[in-house]
């Protein structure tokens, strides 16, 4: 009875004004944008809560609104948010177009991660020439770097939103080369933290706009699989640089490993500057087709990546105040706020590993294994593989609990089932780093030491895949303020895990140091994803933007 009470005041009014609209104009050829915006803000204030199957649609909307919906090629789902007529609406993109676009902002969020983490690996080499320490590199350049990764996201979205994604991603991605080329042949300790520093900030845009860009191209019931792709680019990023530089650096200079940071962020700005498209589709104006006009040329296609486009369609579009509130008046929505902590604990713990691993690896028995460079890199092999693994499982996972959710509730997708996936997360976070904790305080073989990485590697990208879907299903229009918010979360933590973890393992034991955390992490999960499956259609019809 209070399911049949929630659900019918979460639509009533949206579904009554939007019958109401068919019934009076349906049959007006004229009006056909505006029915399309009712959809729109019937998609909108249902957030979180939407039919997916045909079949139900009558029941749910009514006969009159379920005969006016698009429906996937197979006629199996309902489209969210409904495609238009245009052509150049990026819901109606072919595939390739798609795929194409998915895999350039996919690299785009490898790079932020990426050029921070170079640093892991060079952490020794570094040291030996600014006469420091490994730790002391992390804690001035690695930790600040991804410090500011978090901060430059939310300035980022600021930019996305007023001019589009593609001129804010290919200026970020052109600054970040920039400042790569500086930590290259910086001369002391101070310059590289510098350097390493503003890289992060400006080179963040791909961690944010990824959300923007697939949601903009691909429907609901896509969106979470695609979503998972993208997510694997800035969960992969941090092991790839300790990985393939690691090996590097034992036999070149560290500078190398940054020359060639740099070289991948140019390639990355040439396939933006050549292949990337602006996805940003404003469905709220009543003349988007004049927004993306079919007819390509060079000149437009300039206008439009520097942002001479934006520029012009600003004035249609969210105002400053608008754009800098926003993160501001999501931040507080319980249900984000709850998902943001829980998920900043378990990445942030996560990002943490990967920034010390390479010092606790080196350590001598009782602490560590006494490992060197090549060592070292090798054991970065292992998040790799597990990240991969992490892919598939949440791939086939996630989508698996929406088709069974829908079932459940007789055709209506609710967001709440994504979060099923935290439970098998967290399983796998725990017993990953107690395993960790226990291979390095009673030595134990590094094959076990890397299982627990792996399990606990599996872990994080499953649960940020589904945190990222269910915060995404709750606020659909605001889906770069939920990125950049998830985004300054983990970075955050991660920043913080890195200025106490080496010191928590060598005077209390790696045991304990991971054991706590991994503790935190369930303790989290106990408090939050429960509640928020109970009172998550509460908290959707109360606080939803």
């Amino acid at each position: 009875m209070a399911h049949e009470t929630d659900t019918h005041s979460v639509k009533k009014d949206a579904v009554e004004h939007f019958e109401r609209a068919v019934h009076e104009k349906i049959h007006v050829p004229e009006n056909r944008d505006e029915v399309y915006k009712i959809l729109l803000s019937y998609q909108e204030y249902n957030a979180g809560r939407l039919v997916l199957d045909p079949e139900a649609a009558p029941a749910e909307l009514g006969e009159e609104v379920a005969r006016h919906l698009k429906l996937s090629p197979d006629g199996s789902k309902i489209l969210w948010p409904q495609p238009t007529d245009n052509p150049e609406d990026p819901q109606n993109w072919s595939n390739k177009r798609k795929s194409l676009q998915l895999a350039i902002i996919t690299l785009a969020a490898i790079v932020p991660d990426f050029n921070a983490s170079i640093g892991i690996a060079a952490a020794f080499a570094m040291a030996n020439e600014f006469e420091t320490t490994a730790n002391e590199i992390n804690k001035v350049a690695s930790s600040w770097a991804i410090f500011l990764i978090g901060w430059g996201g939310l300035f980022s979205v600021m930019l996305i939103r007023r001019y589009g994604r593609l001129p804010a991603l290919f200026w970020s991605q052109l600054l970040s080369v920039g400042f790569m080329i500086g930590c290259t042949f910086a001369p002391d300790l101070g310059t590289s933290a510098v350097m390493r520093c503003l890289n992060g900030f400006f080179s963040t845009c791909g961690q944010v706009s990824g959300l923007y860009i697939v949601t903009d191209m691909y429907p609901l019931h896509l969106q979470a699989r695609k979503l998972n792709i993208w997510t694997m680019g800035f969960v992969i990023s941090p092991v790839l640089a300790p990985f393939l530089f690691g090996f590097f650096v034992a036999r070149a200079n560290w500078r190398w490993s940054y020359g060639v940071g740099s070289i991948f962020g140019v390639v990355v700005a040439l396939l933006i500057a050549f292949f990337m498209e602006e996805t940003m589709y404003d469905r709220h104006l009543t003349n988007s087709t004049g927004n993306h006009p079919p007819k390509r040329t060079v000149r437009r296609r300039m206008a439009t990546l520097i942002g001479v486009t934006g520029i012009r369609m600003a004035r249609y579009r969210s105002s400053w105040k608008e754009v800098s509130m926003a993160p501001l008046r999501a931040f507080w929505r319980p249900h984000l706020l709850a998902a943001l902590l829980f998920e900043a604990m378990l990445f942030g713990f996560g990002i943490g590993f990967h920034v010390t691993n390479n010092v606790l690896l080196a350590l001598p028995p009782p602490h560590g294994y006494g490992y060197g460079q090549i060592q070292i890199a090798a054991t970065y092999a292992s998040s790799i593989i597990a990240v991969v693994i992490g892919e598939i499982t949440a791939r086939y996972l996630i989508d698996w609990l929406l088709e069974v959710a829908v079932r459940r509730n007789k055709g209506v997708f609710e967001a709440e089932c994504r979060l099923w996936a935290c439970y098998i997360a967290v399983a796998l976070f725990v017993a990953g780093f107690v395993l960790q904790g226990a291979a390095f305080q009673m030595h134990l073989h590094i094959a076990v030491l890397v299982l627990g990485w792996i399990l606990a590697e599996v872990a994080v990208m499953l649960n940020t895949s589904a945190i990222y879907a269910y915060c995404s299903d709750c606020f659909p229009r605001y889906q770069g303020e939920i990125s950049s918010l998830l985004n300054l979360v983990r970075s955050l933590s991660g920043f913080g895990v890195s200025y106490f973890q080496v010191d928590w393992v060598t005077e209390h034991g790696a045991l304990q140091a991971f054991g706590a955390e991994a503790g935190i992490v369930a303790a989290l999960f106990v408090l939050i994803v429960p509640v928020l499956q109970v009172k998550g259609r509460w908290l959707r019809a109360r606080f939803s933007l």
